[in-house]
């Protein structure tokens, strides 16, 4: 059956569906009676989240290469996504989302097929709607990446052909389908399951993000903030950058939406189904040696991905989010910085001088610290993207230390970590509402805006300053490392000029596609074109 399903659905690749796919039998007559059950249908809600997993739990090159803020390390970062030159239809990860935001919408579609079914329960409505946020959330990744894409009905026989539908019929499908989740979910406070503000603060980003659109409507904008404002709620941000991003404290007071892990989800493959999110962003720290007595001393990193020049740049003295974004001082053992609660001795091994520092800084830093025979000092300029090709060392960029998981009892590997990715949040929330607000209201967006600021304790933004450049930068500032970064530049029009200029991968000729066409959109996976029967089923203009 699992062949059978891929084949209905023309869009999963046969080799990446989710486990719990391969698990069950979908098709069984003890899966039609198990699913008409209270418990079943639990389940089956359950199935619709775990893919989540598959979706965001992948290599992020969806999300954030090819853009200003991250490139490649000194390992190669998969070609076509991250330097637009080699991007075609089977170019590597370019079917991530395709592939497994369409297995959640045909499980969604399946759960909404048997809540017709179904044991009445007083709890239905509020998981149906649950599966309705997370079937739009994947048309929302769908078509801001690929464009048209098709709308599928729950499948149980094979059907061969789909059709792409015009990019504003997904809209549309995506805000009734979030209009139905908002009035049917529950507003108890975020325990890891969709709530009313998760679902009208993915609302607002969807209004947010048509409006930009040559068919969004007048009212798209001032509905965002409208929504934005309703999530937000009077409530300040009141946590530290530090205390937001410490470990164990993934679902705080700011946290609205995330990907959900914990050991005992993950124990039947620790080392494989765990998420990857700490990883990235950041040289090795050392390989086999990072275990010590079958403790880990430093996280894995994957050495694909770093941080540019210019994300680095973009943070000024005093904003507490430099370092509680970044590992900008390496004790003799990297996670001696969770574990030790006296860190005022403790020896360090390399140091990572921020922008602001001057001579006499540096001289003071290195007479007043207790440094190890091996310590290293990276001056300003030398351990970013750019810096890969001059020397590409252990520790040799600086790592991005806000998704560390330091917990001792894990042997860490590709994917061993019992974080979760944390999808939405408050901050982002109310940046959404001063980009919404630029447009409608410039005076509350600078408001909105300086609540971000004032959190990370750097001086507000002033009106002669509040642009649409300056909303990216602030949430290049907020948001680095969380998956948003090419769909920020892809909405508000500024992926080519900025990924242009601050990437050292990218020109503006990289754009360059076939019919005259820029790549903006990605490619429609060559699979999906070659599997469906429906020769009218075009590629993306770019890649013909």
């Amino acid at each position: 059956m699992r062949k059978i399903l891929i084949l209905g659905i023309l869009m999963a690749t046969f080799s990446s569906c989710s486990d719990f796919i391969e698990e069950e039998n979908l098709s069984s007559e003890s899966a039609e009676s198990f699913y008409v059950t209270a418990e079943g249908f639990n389940d089956l809600v359950s199935s619709n989240y775990a893919q989540l997993r598959n979706i965001y739990g992948d290599a992020p090159d969806l999300f954030v290469l090819g853009t200003d803020l991250y490139s490649d390390g000194r390992d190669q970062a998969p070609v076509g996504l991250a330097r637009y030159t080699g991007l075609n239809p089977i170019s590597e990860n370019v079917d991530i989302i395709y592939n497994e935001a369409y297995v959640l919408i045909q499980l969604a579609n399946r759960a909404l097929h048997y809540a017709e079914l179904t044991e009445q329960t007083p709890e239905l409505p509020g998981l149906v709607g649950e599966v309705k946020f997370l079937r739009a959330l994947s048309y929302f990744l769908l078509v801001q990446t690929y464009g048209d894409v098709a709308i599928t009905d729950f499948i149980n026989t094979p059907v061969l052909e789909f059709e792409r539908v015009p990019s504003n019929e997904v809209y549309e499908y995506i805000i009734n389908d979030l209009n139905e989740s908002i009035a049917a979910v529950g507003t108890a406070a975020y325990i890891g399951r969709v709530n009313q503000r998760a679902a009208k603060n993915l609302l607002a980003k969807v209004y947010l993000t048509r409006g930009y659109e040559s068919f969004g409507e007048a009212n798209d904008f001032a509905m965002a903030a409208q929504l934005a404002d309703e999530v937000i709620a009077g409530q300040s941000l009141n946590l530290s950058f530090e205390d937001l991003w410490a470990p164990l404290n993934d679902i705080n007071e700011e946290t609205l939406f995330s990907v959900q892990y914990d050991e005992k989800s993950i124990s039947a493959d620790p080392d494989g189904i765990g998420s990857p999110q700490y990883q990235y962003f950041g040289s090795y720290l050392g390989g086999s040696e990072v275990i010590i007595d079958g403790v880990a001393t430093a996280p894995y990193r994957d050495y694909a991905y770093t941080v540019t020049d210019f994300a680095l740049g973009l943070y000024e003295q005093g904003d507490t989010r430099w370092e509680a974004t970044f590992m900008t001082e390496v004790y003799d053992y990297y996670f001696n910085y969770y574990r030790v609660a006296d860190l005022t001795n403790q020896p360090i091994r390399d140091f990572y001088e921020p922008s602001w520092f001057t001579d006499v800084d540096k001289a003071n830093y290195l007479a007043t610290k207790n440094l190890t025979a091996d310590f290293e000092y990276h001056n300003w300029g030398e351990y970013s993207s750019e810096h890969t090709d001059v020397v590409a060392f252990d520790y040799g960029t600086i790592c991005v230390k806000k998704f560390d998981d330091p917990l001792e009892n894990v042997a860490f590997g590709e994917k061993s970590s019992t974080r979760d990715i944390v999808l939405a949040r408050l901050g982002e929330t109310y940046l959404v509402a001063a980009e919404a607000y630029l447009q409608t209201n410039a005076g509350i967006g600078l408001d909105r805006l300086n609540e971000v600021r004032r959190r990370a304790g750097v001086a507000p933004a002033t009106a002669a300053e509040f642009d649409i450049d300056y909303i990216l930068d602030e949430r290049a500032r907020e948001l680095l490392g969380e998956y948003h970064r090419w769909f920020d530049l892809k909405r508000t029009g500024k992926l080519v000029e900025r990924a242009s200029m601050y990437n050292k991968l990218i020109e503006t000729s990289s754009f360059n596609g076939a019919n005259g066409e820029l790549k903006i959109l990605r490619p429609i996976p060559q699979q999906a074109i070659d599997l469906n029967q429906n020769r009218d089923f075009k590629q993306n203009p770019a890649y013909q």
